[in-house]
């Protein structure tokens, strides 16, 4: 078996079919969206599958960023939306090895899907669990293949849920607000284009020291957030300036994951239709997609503002429960939040790296 590139629309078909046939309706996982892949091919982005007796049985992304290659100390060779059956995972690795390697690079990093700001990884534990929008689930298999052919776990992380609480658990000194000249803001589907830089430069500059993390462009975000007017609820974003200028920011969406799980990522115009139609019944979880205080500003308990004003949105908006993507072992400080409302761990999370000097 070998790699080789997806050439055909019916190629893209087999790429995009392969989970259904890996997870079958198993509601626990949710596939990308079939827009976002095919996007990817039409910007070149190299979208490649295995196969066996003209089967396939694996699929990868190859790709590269200077940006990322700066933050890992490597030339890496990224790879993403990386699925196998059980039986062809060692052949798929060594076939993202191997195209490393044929390309010059000194690593393999992933699964990014583009890059580890955006979304992909592997879950590690907690497989019982659902997935869920922006975030990995996969069966218990992955990780072991990974381990076992020499991959290295990167940035391990967790995924959260916790009970939206009844009563408010973090408070802020009201008098404060006047004193330092604090407003608080909230989504506008109206100027969602105008709020976007504006999240944009806090979430550049408060994720800057993160070992994984590249700066989002402009057209990145636009990408990331293409359709977010359609599902916000405008009481789950909130950014807090201080004289003018913003320090913090929260964003969190309505939980549609079962949803795409149902259509199997293919949200075609149909399918838009009847989310939009349903959109209310998606309202009893959340999604905290990010939430991030800039330098020089962290420390002042900003983000417990916007968190005890986020939770009387959930509460009003009738959410049981909030998922974070992931959050790393390493910063204790954001989990503590969730720690605080009660939260559990939900996934064990990594990315892998492989050396290939």
């Amino acid at each position: 078996m070998s790699l080789r590139p997806v050439e055909s629309r019916r190629d893209l078909r087999a790429f995009l079919s392969l989970t259904d046939r890996i997870y079958g309706a198993d509601p626990r996982f949710v596939p990308p969206l079939h827009a976002t892949v095919r996007a990817w091919h039409r910007r070149g982005v190299r979208l490649c599958l295995l196969e066996r007796g003209g089967e396939v049985v694996g699929r990868t992304t190859l790709h590269a960023d200077a940006a990322l290659d700066a933050k890992l100390g490597t030339a890496a060779q990224l790879f993403g939306s990386t699925e196998f059956t059980e039986d062809a995972g060692e052949e798929l690795l060594d076939g993202i090895c191997a195209a490393g390697r044929a390309a010059g690079r000194q690593a393999v990093f992933g699964p990014v899907s583009l890059l580890p700001n955006q979304s992909g990884g592997v879950i590690t534990s907690g497989f019982d669990e659902r997935g869920f929008i922006d975030s990995a689930w996969n069966h218990p298999y992955y990780p072991d293949t990974y381990d076992k052919h020499g991959f290295v776990r990167r940035f391990e992380a967790d995924t959260w849920i916790c009970p939206v609480p009844e009563e408010p658990v973090f408070t802020f000194d009201d008098s404060r607000l006047a004193a330092e000249r604090l407003q608080i803001h909230r989504g506008d589907r109206r100027r969602v284009g105008q709020q976007l830089p504006i999240l944009r430069e806090m979430l550049n500059a408060s994720f800057a020291q993160l070992g994984y993390y590249t700066e989002i462009s402009a057209e990145q975000l636009a990408e990331q957030t293409d359709g977010l007017a359609f599902l916000l609820d405008e009481s789950l974003l909130l950014y807090l300036t201080k004289a003018g200028r913003p320090v913090a920011f929260v964003l969190c969406l309505p939980d549609v994951s079962r949803f795409i799980a149902k259509i199997r990522g293919n949200l075609h115009l149909i399918n838009q239709l009847r989310l939009l139609a349903t959109r209310s019944s998606h309202r009893r979880e959340a999604v905290l997609i990010i939430k991030g205080t800039v330098p020089g500003e962290q420390g002042h308990g900003y983000m417990r503002l916007l968190s005890r004003e986020l939770h009387a949105g959930l509460r009003e908006g009738g959410y049981r429960a909030l998922r974070s993507t992931y959050v790393e072992r390493t910063n204790p400080g954001s989990a503590a939040q969730y720690v605080a409302m009660g939260g559990r761990p939900l996934h064990g999370y990594t990315f892998y790296e492989k050396n290939l000097t």
